[in-house]
C-alpha cells in the first residue's frame, strides 16, 4: 500500500484503540462514537493488508503486527506534533532565522545589547549577521537577502521604514601627546587647518556629509587629509600623525594607544548622529516584529 492511504486520523483512532485495548474506551477517550473509529480501523487494515486486532469478548487484543505498528504509529504521530508544534512557534517568531546588516562603527553602539537580549527571548531563533554598507542593505532588503539593518545617517528609500532607535554625541578623536592633552574638551572651531580624516568612504557617505556640514556651520572648510572606510581606521591615521577626526561617542569605548578622545563643545544643535534600523514596509515577520519591539524597550 501506499503511505498516502494512510491519514492522521485513522493513526489517532488505532493508537486509541490499542492502548485502551477497548472499541467503546477508545470512543469515550476520543469524545466520539464508536462506529466512525470501527469503520477507520477497518479501512486501516484494508490499507495495510494485516490484522492489527483480534476481537476477543472483553474487548480487543494487538496482533504482532498490531504491536509492530503501534510503535511506529507512535513515532509518527509524536513527529506530526513536533512537527505541528515548530510551526507554531515559527508563526509566532520563536523559532526560526533573521538575518541582520550591519556597518562599521555602529556594530559598537547598543546593537550587541540588543542582539544579546532578543537571543536571550527567542533562544531558537537563529541571527546571521552581514557586513554591508547602507546601499548594500537597500539591496539586500530589497533582494530579501535580510531581513534589517543597522546603519547611520539613513535617508527615506521607497518601499523601506528608516527608524531612529537612538542618537549619540560626536567626539573628536586627537592626537597623544598633543596640543590637547589633559584637556576635557575640545571646541569644533579649534580644529581650523588640521588635517582631518573622514570615514566612510563608501557608496553613501551620509557621516563625511554630516562632518563637513558642522564644520561649515562654525566656519570653516575641512582640510581633508585622508577618506578611509571605517572609523577605527581613522583613529589609527590620527594615532599614526595623519590628523584629527571627528567619531560617534560609541567609538570612543575602544582604547588605541596614540590618541584622545574628547567631548565637543559648543556644537550646533543637531550635532549628533543617529542609529538607526531599516527594513521592509509591511514586512509582517514575527522574528522582526519581536526584534523591533526589544530595541525598542531597550531604547526607549
Amino acid at each position: 500500500m501506499s503511505a498516502a492511504n494512510l491519514n492522521l486520523r485513522q493513526l489517532r483512532y488505532f493508537i486509541a484503540v490499542a492502548e485502551e485495548l477497548h472499541f467503546g474506551r477508545a470512543a469515550e477517550r476520543l469524545h466520539i462514537s464508536q462506529p466512525p473509529i470501527t469503520r477507520q480501523i477497518q479501512s486501516l487494515e484494508e490499507n495495510l493488508g494485516a490484522q492489527l486486532f483480534i476481537r476477543t469478548p472483553r474487548g480487543v487484543e494487538l496482533t504482532q503486527a498490531g504491536s509492530l505498528f503501534l510503535e511506529e504509529a507512535r513515532n509518527i504521530a509524536a513527529r506530526l506534533d513536533q512537527a505541528a508544534d515548530r510551526v507554531h512557534r515559527a508563526a509566532e517568531g520563536n523559532l526560526g532565522r533573521l538575518d541582520i546588516a550591519i556597518f562599521g562603527t555602529a556594530i559598537l553602539s547598543l546593537i550587541p545589547r540588543i542582539i544579546l537580549e532578543f537571543k536571550h527571548r527567542y533562544p531558537d531563533v537563529k541571527i546571521v549577521m552581514h557586513a554591508a554598507d547602507k546601499l548594500g542593505q537597500i539591496e539586500g532588503l530589497h533582494n530579501r537577502s535580510i531581513d534589517l539593518g543597522f546603519n547611520r545617517m539613513l535617508v527615506p528609500t521607497p518601499g523601506l521604514v528608516a527608524e531612529e532607535l537612538c542618537t549619540e554625541p560626536l567626539f573628536a578623536v586627537l592626537p597623544d601627546p598633543g596640543p590637547w592633552s589633559g584637556r576635557d574638551s575640545v571646541d569644533l572651531s579649534e580644529l581650523r587647518g588640521e588635517p582631518m580624516v573622514l570615514f566612510p568612504a563608501s557608496r553613501a557617505q551620509g557621516f563625511v556629509e554630516k562632518v563637513t556640514g558642522l564644520c561649515h556651520e562654525v566656519g570653516f572648510a575641512p582640510n581633508v587629509a585622508q577618506v578611509v572606510g571605517d572609523g577605527f581606521t581613522a583613529m589609527a591615521l590620527v594615532a599614526a600623525g595623519f590628523g584629527v577626526c571627528l567619531v560617534p561617542e560609541s567609538i570612543t569605548s575602544v582604547r588605541m594607544d596614540g590618541v584622545i578622545c574628547l567631548p565637543l563643545a559648543n556644537l550646533p544643535t543637531g550635532a549628533s548622529v543617529d542609529i538607526s534600523c531599516l527594513y521592509r514596509a509591511g514586512d509582517t515577520s514575527p522574528f522582526l516584529a519581536n526584534f523591533l519591539a526589544v530595541a525598542r524597550e531597550l531604547t526607549t
